[in-house]
């Protein structure tokens, strides 16, 4: 028998307030079912929505940002089902952390500066733990103790610590640890080794796939690096102007893309052996949210493009039927005359 979604995200759209009766849409008609232990990556230029429907999954929108449409199905770990949308302040509280949680881009800036290591523990354990359990100062050394060494750090050193005296890579995989705290079954980590370098991003790469296998959570990553895509996710969704234009298993979308902008991103990018092929970036720049081109948002700058694609949105179409949310679906009208031959060897593909 198949398992349920954990997370279950319908009709979903995400709009900023610019004035007291305008807005722009930022995110629009996302659909997808993130299955238990599943990994998802988000993938897109800078401003394609990918961080907005991060941040709209767990409402965490800055204060501009509204969800006017669409559900946001979580199954709790008592299995009953729950919209995060619906929830009152005090009930997403609980919900954060101790369900779901979030590593959030820029581990640099993402701690207070003037507290140490071991009191974010303490703040995030008393505050988000489910039903208020109690946890003595003993309990919370004990746990943050326990996840510093599951991401490969001394506690003794970085405990005590203020966030300026550790390394960029040290705090990110705080960060890491920090999210894990109340054992959610939902991991959303925005661009995870950015400013990182290239031993550091091996690292977390390796550690972020060992304790997904150890501790079961599904996870869904936002990054603009591909090669991070091809070594972590089961499924790849390409985003473009605010809408999911193409999904699949990381097989489909490296070796089989079908819709010209997921080609146009891989044949963009160098691979890591093997000769260097001819790389070919997409012609033009996204759109404007607030001034998005008729049908098609990628018709502009595609190579494709007929009047027929400039008429009306193009839907998401099932190429594949699979289950588990694992059918490789395109917003294209031309899916089939899109070729790709460019191999791609990494990770899951």
């Amino acid at each position: 028998m198949t398992e349920p979604p954990v997370l279950s995200v319908k009709d979903l759209s995400i709009t900023y307030r610019t004035g007291k009766r305008s807005h722009v849409t930022a995110a629009s008609d996302i659909n997808f079912d993130l299955y238990p232990g599943q990994s998802m990556a988000l993938v897109g230029e800078s401003g394609c929505g990918k961080t907005t429907l991060g941040l709209g999954l767990l409402r965490l929108l800055p204060r501009l940002g509204e969800t006017p449409t669409g559900e946001i199905v979580y199954r709790q770990k008592n299995g009953e089902n729950v919209d995060i949308l619906s929830l009152n302040k005090e009930d997403l509280r609980r919900f954060r952390w101790s369900e779901a949680a979030m590593v959030f881009q820029g581990a640099m800036n993402a701690f207070n500066p003037v507290l140490r290591i071991g009191r974010h523990f303490s703040d995030t354990l008393k505050a988000h733990a489910p039903d208020g359990a109690p946890y003595t100062s003993a309990e919370i050394e004990e746990r943050a103790s326990d996840l510093l060494r599951m991401v490969r750090l001394e506690p003794g050193r970085v405990l005590p610590s203020f966030p300026h005296e550790l390394s960029g890579g040290m705090k990110q995989r705080v960060m890491i640890a920090l999210a894990l705290a109340l054992n959610p079954q939902v991991l959303v980590l925005d661009e995870p080794t950015t400013a990182l370098d290239i031993l550091t991003q091996r690292s977390i790469v390796e550690q972020l796939h060992q304790l997904r296998a150890d501790l079961g959570f599904a996870m869904i990553f936002i990054t603009h690096d591909l090669g991070l895509a091809a070594e972590l996710a089961d499924r790849v969704s390409t985003m473009y102007a605010g809408r999911i234009i193409e999904s699949g298993t990381a097989a489909d979308i490296f070796y089989r893309p079908k819709h010209p902008y997921t080609a146009g991103l891989i044949n963009a990018v160098p691979p890591v052996i093997g000769d260097l092929p001819e790389l070919a970036s997409i012609p033009g720049s996204p759109p404007s949210l607030a001034t998005l081109p008729s049908g098609c948002a990628f018709n502009p700058r595609c190579e494709y493009a007929t009047d027929e694609c400039r008429d009306g949105l193009v839907p998401l179409t099932d190429l594949t039927a699979r289950p588990n949310g694992m059918s490789h679906t395109v917003a294209c009208l031309h899916a089939d005359q899109v070729t790709y031959s460019r191999k791609v060897v990494a990770g899951n593909v």
